[in-house]
């Protein structure tokens, strides 16, 4: 018998009480004891455990400041509360798991000069967006949060979104002086990734898949989403201080479909993409794009952009509706949400 009196837990045992007369049936005879005895587990409740942020750069530059971000304790994420365990890449001993993101194996297909270099790796997070967003400044230009398991991705209209694992999420930084440029850089992180995913679907010698841009940020395949992008930018020291984010079911079905299941349904031999290969292509794809962005404008992207739109409008109908958007969002907020 188990009985529950003012948060103490009692057991009743069938030894006879010391002073009870013998001729009596033993009395239970009441011990303490604590919760943890009883259910198993501590009766103060424990702090949830750091979530582990992995660091690792592609040359040695990149690999100092990590090293420096580690020694400082830069890296935060006070919005949610979280307390961060930073860890070197250099100092994982145990081999990562077949599910996990492959470090080397994103920045041997890597040819950037600066984006994507410094990567930020977590099998667990609550948002890729917040480590970037909430470390912006402290952060060199183009660094990458990438997370197996994302529990509170950010959306449109503050929804909020949990990401199994065989999604690509990730996150990355850019800094622009400009403002009248911002609102157009979230097209060009579209573009990036739509042309990314062909030239890894000719390089792998897949079938081509057609992923289409629905205006503003949300990526489809086959009439169906498979991703979209979310982008954020704060002003302070004259610059503004973008945090750019892509989510993309690479091999999670779920809720919708994903790149592999299509591709398995075209050729069931197809090879299956994989995470590290198509990131490791939207960067090489993005800072191309980016420095022509920057020298030019959006207009040097522009016919690009506008082959893979899913809409059915002509190419003057597109100009007038992305001009008009831009003029109408509300720039002097500095803010823009995306996906």
């Amino acid at each position: 018998m188990i009985s529950k009196f003012k948060g103490i837990f009692f057991t009743a045992s069938r030894q006879k009480s010391p002073n009870s007369p013998s001729i009596l049936p033993p009395l239970p005879y009441l011990k303490p004891f604590s919760t943890s005895q009883i259910l198993g587990t501590k009766m103060e409740s424990e702090a949830p455990a750091p979530t582990l942020l992995l660091l690792a750069g592609k040359s040695n530059e990149e690999k100092d400041v990590a090293k420096i971000l580690q020694d400082n304790n830069t890296l935060q994420l006070h919005k949610n509360g979280e307390q961060v365990e930073v860890v070197l890449h250099s100092q994982v001993q145990t081999p990562f798991k077949d599910d996990e993101f492959r470090v080397e194996e994103y920045f041997y297909s890597l040819s950037t000069t600066r984006f994507g270099r410094l990567l930020i790796y977590s099998p667990k997070l609550s948002s890729t967006h917040d480590v970037i967003s909430q470390n912006n400044s402290d952060l060199p230009v183009g660094s990458v949060c990438v997370a197996d398991v994302q529990l509170k991705g950010r959306g449109r209209t503050c929804n909020v979104w949990q990401s199994p694992k065989g999604c690509l999420l990730f996150s990355f930084s850019i800094q622009m002086e400009d403002g009248r440029m911002v609102p157009h850089l979230q097209y060009v992180v579209c573009l990036a990734m739509t042309e990314a995913i062909k030239a890894i679907c000719l390089e792998k010698g897949t079938p081509h898949l057609d992923v289409r841009i629905k205006w503003p940020n949300d990526l489809y395949l086959g009439g169906l989403k498979v991703g979209g992008i979310l982008s954020t930018s704060v002003y302070r020291s004259k610059k503004f201080y973008i945090s750019a984010g892509v989510g993309l079911n690479v091999g999670n079905e779920k809720p919708t479909t994903c790149l592999n299941a299509v591709l398995k349904r075209v050729n069931p031999l197809s090879r299956e993409l994989k995470r590290e290969d198509i990131i490791a292509a939207f960067f090489n794809k993005f800072e191309s794009f980016y420095d022509v962005f920057l020298e030019q404008g959006f207009q040097a992207l522009e016919e690009l952009y506008y082959t893979t739109w899913l809409h059915r409008l002509s190419r003057c109908e597109v100009v007038h509706f992305i001009s008009f958007w831009v003029l109408s969002s509300s720039v002097t907020r500095y803010y823009l949400v995306c996906y």
